[in-house]
């Protein structure tokens, strides 16, 4: 009986505690912790205003307050029950600001106290740009360093490009069968760098039917890349010491429409039936076009683009196909000069740097979220 007694005399004591404790929760409350402050990391004019996220019931989101010296208050915007912060950007580097937000709820606003006065100022430096400072320093660090080491003529690997050992060998075999060669530096404009990457391998591969006394052809789909083509072509025979087998005829513009420059490329090739094909650069559909052609006539084709969805073509119907990065590499790799061999391996060490703290970077986030062993 004393038992029962003390439940009786507990139970609503106990529900009694509840409801006035659950009734305080349910009360709407003004948001709480508003600070202001001069947003960081940028050119000022900017207020950064933070504060507490408000949970009681039926909340429907913020009013924000703006205050300028000798002003009234003026409203700048509502935002929803979720937010937390707001970034002004409508403020003046000289003139001092303060802040108030208010909570709105169905029954009305209940504002929190103003913040201090503040002004906005400009930062020197964005500390959220540092990684990629750091990350600039350490890519120019690996390209200076390597580049000096070529200079004072150490070796420095580069992986073996069977296209590229191609090249002499089917230049050579041009040479032995009098034919010509034909070289096509793609579609596109001087502004892209899959046609600067052809230009300067076509530049290699020009030296060398000047050593060996083999015809160049070159038709091109761009008028400024012609004039560089022309001249890239007139400076190599120069460089291999036979100015006099330049013929500026060697280059020439053909039209800058797609199919018509297929067409007179297909017929430049089923005419002179050169005995090597190079096809590197810029291309679209016209690739397989050009490569199907080249291919029926039993020449070496050499073929290279950044151009994903033309790679299958030239990989089915050429012999060589440079790939991606290949085709920006060929021109180190041919001309053993030592600022691009530097700048090659500057690249790929910063990219094993990239990789190595990829995987430090996802080891230490899992191992954060795995539990400690009990015998730690």
């Amino acid at each position: 009986m004393d038992e029962m007694k003390k439940a009786n005399f507990f139970y609503p004591l106990i529900i009694l505690i509840l409801i006035s404790g659950s009734s305080a929760l349910d009360q709407p409350v003004p948001p709480a912790g508003v600070q202001a402050k001069d947003n960081p990391g940028d050119g000022g004019n900017k207020m950064l205003i933070t504060w507490k996220t408000v949970k009681a019931p039926g909340l429907s989101g913020y009013d924000i307050f703006r205050q300028a010296e000798s002003d009234t208050w003026t409203k700048l915007i509502f935002l929803g029950r979720m937010a937390h912060k707001y970034v002004d950007d409508a403020v003046s580097n000289s003139i001092r600001y303060r802040y108030k937000v208010s909570a709105v709820y169905p029954s009305g606003k209940l504002e929190s106290a103003p913040t201090d006065w503040i002004t906005s100022s400009a930062q020197w430096f964005n500390p959220a740009t540092l990684p990629a400072v750091i990350g600039t320093i350490v890519f120019t660090s690996l390209i200076l360093f390597f580049i000096t080491r070529a200079r004072r003529g150490m070796k420095l690997f580069i992986r073996r490009i069977a296209g590229l050992d191609a090249v002499e060998e089917a230049l050579g075999r041009a040479t032995e069968m009098g034919r010509s060669v034909l070289f096509v530096p793609g579609l596109s404009t001087i502004d892209d760098i899959a046609t600067i990457a052809a230009l300067n391998i076509m530049g290699e591969v020009a030296k060398k039917t000047a050593k060996f006394g083999t015809p160049l052809i070159v038709p091109v789909a761009d008028p400024i890349v012609y004039t560089v083509a022309q001249q890239t072509v007139k400076e190599s025979y120069t460089t291999a010491g036979r100015p006099d087998a330049f013929n500026q005829n060697m280059v020439y513009f053909v039209t800058n429409q797609q199919f018509a420059f297929a067409a007179a490329v297909d017929g430049i090739i089923v005419r002179e039936k050169p005995a090597t094909n190079f096809f590197i650069g810029m291309f679209w559909a016209e690739s397989l076009i050009l490569a199907e052609t080249g291919a029926t006539t039993g020449a070496v084709q050499i073929a290279g683009t950044d151009a994903i969805a033309q790679l299958p073509f030239f990989i089915t119907a050429c012999d060589y196909t440079l790939i991606g990065e290949e085709l920006y590499a060929a021109s180190a790799y041919l001309s053993r000069e030592p600022l691009l061999l530097g700048s090659i391996k500057g690249q790929d060490y910063a990219k094993l740097a990239i990789v190595i703290f990829l995987v430090v970077a996802t080891i230490l986030a899992l191992a954060a979220r795995l539990p400690t062993p009990n015998w730690l």
